[in-house]
């Protein structure tokens, strides 16, 4: 077969093919050269500080900087939460190639123990990646020491240094002062809430009690940043920039040092309470509660002995007893239901009650004994008051009736939360109609008011309650607000604590005030005073009233045929000098004490103050922090 050729191509049909073939490769070209410079200018203009942020968060760091924390002082600038150095082992799991045998490795080299490993797991499972977490706190000289040695052989482990608050006197002001402890999930939680984490950062401790949690804002200061480039290893190259933190505010307390430490020693082998303070101003004097315990047990974290065997002491001392115990107040209310009693008009200070040793509830066979069984006598409010004679009062609650002295006794101050500057405070109870129908579904009976009248029956109250009644008397019904703060250090000046304004309860001018002070004198300085065998020497002129708050209802009252904590609680509250008082003493002793007699207790810490009796030898200077050597 014979194949034709064509001699001639289509030179024209081949170009044209060749030039739609070259315009869509250039409009492909171009399409890809617009897609890609409109992504290098989004990368480089439009976006160019996000990115820039981006690269920078991998070069540049923000480590934050923990502040000083303020430090916490007596009346005299004395010291008592105060800051240290240690030494801390840190770990940073991520750069540790086998934890388990790492921390068992550094055993011998820092003594580590097995709730130091404990605590290191209980922080790390709440820890974010890439943060160094505590090991062992507090290391010794030899310690660090014996590390710097051996950290050739811990790649991902350091010791770094850290301020440390310690309590130099121990148990002496635990319930005060408090303690700070490390930061747990529901302080972060907090913190989080209250849109304040950012600012702990860098801290581990945070105010767990007393002045330390009240006063945490004032104390802990301003997180300070540092700004620095690191490798691709994490290892910091140079500084760029550093933000220093703002230190805590100092604080000084009404607290006296010395006052407290001679309180606690008088108060050694019992449980008891003492508010000692000033009514002119409401400032605390002294606080006590005893037993106590160390804080700086819980620093660094308590160990579940320690803090077990705290729990289950039987004599409680975890509990701030000055205003979280509650106790009937026995007598010590008898001056308050006087004043209010005059003031509701239901006696004056003439009414006159026969005392026979006992009263009878008006178509009742019930009778209410007094504690002097063969009865006062005749009695007017002064001379009830004098002799703390029951029978008085118990026709007076009686006459009052439950709503008139709920009524005035919540003006005093009972049954409600005082104001002072803790978080651990109980508001105690005020038995009213309500309270008894909706705690136990049972209606008020005239029976249940007459215990009231002594202070007594379903009424508690706490010592820093007693304090603030008693204090409100003495100034004439003006209502003082306890407190334990005196100053604050702002930018190196002391900036004086703002009094609340001041409240006024009944009339300051009724002249009922004096009456019911008058009284308290009597006890004190008069013959047939209750109290008059602790104060009838004494060179200044006081004022008292004593109380007996029953533990273990018995006809007969035996202590002992009784076991110790079956015994009745003694309570005392106290003013001197009579005319200008200037200082107010409230008492509890549980059972009783196991010490002198709560007059006796009262009349020492009166004499300590106002006649500078110091006959307890406490040391010049504060002890010394473990690990810490003296010169």
């Amino acid at each position: 077969m014979k194949i034709e050729r064509n001699p001639f191509r289509d030179y024209t049909a081949e170009s044209a093919l060749f030039v739609r073939r070259a315009l869509v490769a250039f409009l492909v070209i171009l399409v890809l050269s617009g897609i890609l410079i409109a992504n290098l200018y989004n990368l480089q203009v439009v976006r160019v500080e996000d990115y820039r942020t981006r690269s920078n968060e991998n070069r540049i760091k923000l480590v934050p900087i923990a502040p000083s924390r303020g430090i916490i002082y007596d009346r005299n600038g004395t010291p008592l939460a105060l800051n240290r150095t240690i030494y801390q082992l840190e770990l940073m799991p991520e750069k540790v190639d086998d934890l388990k045998a790492t921390l068992q490795a550094l055993r011998p080299v820092v003594d580590l123990t097995d709730d130091d490993i404990t605590n290191f797991e209980k922080e790390r499972k709440r820890s974010r990646r890439f943060v160094s977490i505590p090991v062992k706190t507090a290391l010794t000289e030899v310690q660090v020491a014996r590390f710097a040695v051996n950290q050739f052989r811990f790649p991902g482990v350091e010791v770094k240094g850290y301020q440390r608050r310690y309590y130099p006197y121990g148990s002496a002001l635990t319930h005060v002062t408090g303690y700070v402890s490390k930061i747990n999930d529901r302080d972060v939680e907090r913190l989080d809430k209250d849109g304040k984490l950012a600012n702990y950062a860098a801290t581990h401790d945070i105010g767990k009690l007393g002045i330390e949690r009240y006063y945490e804002d004032t104390l802990h200061g301003k997180t300070g940043y540092e700004e620095v480039e690191v490798n691709n290893r994490g290892r910091v190259i140079r500084q760029l920039h550093e933000q220093p933190p703002s230190a805590g505010q100092d604080v000084y307390l009404t607290l006296d040092l010395n006052l407290q430490r001679y309180i606690e020693q008088l108060l050694v082998g019992s449980r008891a309470a003492v508010v000692v303070s000033d009514p002119r101003t409401g400032a605390i004097l002294a606080m006590v509660s005893n037993p106590s315990y160390d804080p700086n047990l819980f620093v660094d974290g308590i160990s579940s002995k320690d803090y077990q065997g705290l729990l289950n002491d039987p004599n409680r001392p975890l509990i701030n007893r000055a205003t979280q115990g509650v106790y009937p107040p026995a007598s010590t209310v008898k001056p308050y239901i006087a004043v209010s009693a005059l003031s509701a008009g239901v006696i004056t200070k003439n009414t006159v009650v026969f005392d026979p040793g006992w009263w009878q509830l008006p178509g009742s066979e019930k009778r209410f004994r007094d504690w002097k069984k063969w009865g006062h006598g005749r009695l007017n409010v002064t001379k009830a008051l004098e002799e703390s004679a029951d029978t008085y009062f118990y026709q007076v609650a009686y006459d009052m009736g439950i709503d008139r002295l709920s009524t005035w006794l919540t003006k005093f101050g009972y049954g409600q939360y005082t104001g002072i500057d803790l978080s651990e405070e109980r508001s105690g109870l005020m038995p009213t109609r309500e309270w008894k129908q909706k705690r136990y579904k049972k209606p008020w009976y005239q029976g249940d008011t007459i215990p009231v009248g002594i202070g007594q029956g379903y009424w508690t109250a706490t010592p820093i309650q007693m304090a603030k009644a008693l204090n409100t008397l003495i100034n004439d019904g003006t209502v003082k607000t306890p407190h334990l703060l005196q100053s604050t250090r702002i930018n190196g000046a002391l900036v004086p604590f703002k009094q609340e304004e001041n409240t006024q309860i009944g009339d300051i001018h009724s002249g009922f005030w004096e009456i019911a002070k008058d009284g308290m004198y009597g006890v004190a300085n008069r013959p047939n005073g209750t109290a008059r065998k602790y104060f009838a020497d004494a060179p200044y002129k006081a004022a008292a009233k004593s109380g007996t708050a029953q533990v273990f209802g018995y006809e007969t009252y035996n202590a002992h045929k009784l076991a110790e904590h079956l015994r009745d609680h003694k309570l005392m509250t106290a003013f001197a000098p009579f005319n200008n008082p200037t200082v107010s003493v409230a008492i509890i002793l549980e059972n009783g004490g196991s010490g002198p007699a709560v007059g006796t207790i009262t009349r020492q810490i009166l004499d300590h103050i106002l006649l500078g009796d110091n006959n307890t030898q406490l040391p010049s200077e504060a002890p010394l922090p473990p690990g810490v050597e003296g010169d």
